[in-house]
């Protein structure tokens, strides 16, 4: 089968690889959609380490189309979504309520990180019955392959954040993710929401998502921009989408004491992420930092799916462009250098 893969730190392409086998708990799958990450980016430029011939992706509908002995809920033609992290869901981590974690730190995100991704004609699934989703007839392809990560991982900023009803809350970054973050906020009923992002297609579509309020950091300190818009109290939550030191640190001082930052950027750059001292009360102003992982499991899939089904959201309204599976390192170039005003790629399979 065909594969895109990263063949070494900095350089991907194509690959022929065996399809997987099936375990006996396992499912196969054959994508029909996918979606390409920032995070497989990083990934490629040594965010966890040195990989070879690894097979990128983890954001992925299809059809399945073998499933082990042991699989009860699946089989050959069904049509599914997998999660973006499938975790071991018999390890301690997963049953102490940490799934995404998986024994280790991250250990729940096994697709192009601990073993091949989804961009690939063929997919292997651990745990089939648990990691895997039917998809519901008036659910699309595409809308579901956001249900994979950039809206669990988004609405997962939002649950984190602990925003009051009525509350207020600062988004910082409007890619993907924190526009799902804008949008999961205004399901768990802010009062107002802040978007922090300078480019205007992003800024339009965090308005759709519900943002009362855009705050663009090219104009000046998105902190004294936010302190202004709320009369020097600071929101109840911030929540970081971005993965930057920076906006981390900026979280901390918009947010109120007693408040929650809530953080679901990647950083995949630097040592260490710093926490402003003054701001953070020096360690007693009793604000809460929460950090996570994107949700894994079928429960948290069929609860997502359903928001599509009652047409809560809408996330293909993030598609700016679509490739088929043969131009993936197109899509793959264009969500690394952010050209063309890129938001999330597409990748049609057949």
């Amino acid at each position: 089968m065909q594969a895109f893969v990263m063949k070494e730190l900095g350089e991907v392409g194509f690959a022929e690889k065996d399809k997987p086998d099936v375990g006996p708990n396992d499912a196969r799958l054959r994508p029909t959609k996918g979606l390409v990450c920032t995070s497989d980016v990083h990934t490629v430029h040594g965010a966890i380490g040195e990989r070879e011939n690894l097979t990128l992706g983890h954001e992925m509908v299809g059809i399945v189309d073998a499933v082990g002995t042991e699989v009860e809920d699946f089989e050959a033609g069904d049509r599914v979504v997998v999660g973006a992290i499938t975790p071991d869901w018999g390890s301690a981590a997963a049953q102490d309520g940490h799934s995404s974690q998986s024994n280790q730190a991250l250990g729940g995100w096994k697709f192009a990180n601990v073993k091949d991704g989804v961009f690939a004609e063929y997919v292997h699934v651990n745990e089939g019955d648990a990691n895997l989703a039917h998809i519901p007839e008036s659910v699309t392809d595409e809308e579901a392959a956001y249900v994979t990560d950039m809206m669990s991982t988004g609405f997962m900023g939002a649950e984190n954040a602990d925003i009051p009803v009525g509350g207020s809350v600062a988004v910082f970054a409007q890619g993907p993710v924190g526009l799902m973050a804008t949008k999961g906020a205004a399901l768990q009923g802010a009062g107002r929401i802040i978007a922090v992002e300078t480019e205007p297609n992003r800024q339009e579509l965090a308005r759709e998502y519900g943002a009362d309020d855009i705050v663009d950091f090219a104009e000046g300190d998105p902190v004294e921009q936010i302190m202004d818009l709320t009369d020097d109290e600071g929101v109840d939550s911030a929540i970081e989408a971005l993965g930057r030191t920076e906006t981390f640190e900026q979280c901390v001082k918009v947010t109120k004491p007693g408040g929650t930052i809530s953080n679901v950027g990647y950083h995949g750059e630097g040592e260490y992420v710093n926490i402003p001292r003054e701001e953070w009360g020096v360690g007693m102003a009793e604000k809460t930092i929460n950090t996570g992982l994107c949700p894994g499991g079928r429960l948290r899939l069929q609860r997502l799916l359903r928001l599509l089904e009652t047409e809560r959201v809408d996330p293909t309204l993030m598609t700016s462009h679509e490739f088929p599976f043969e131009k993936t390192d197109e899509a793959f170039r264009l969500m690394e250098t952010k050209e063309d005003d890129i938001i999330k790629p597409l990748i049609n399979f057949e």
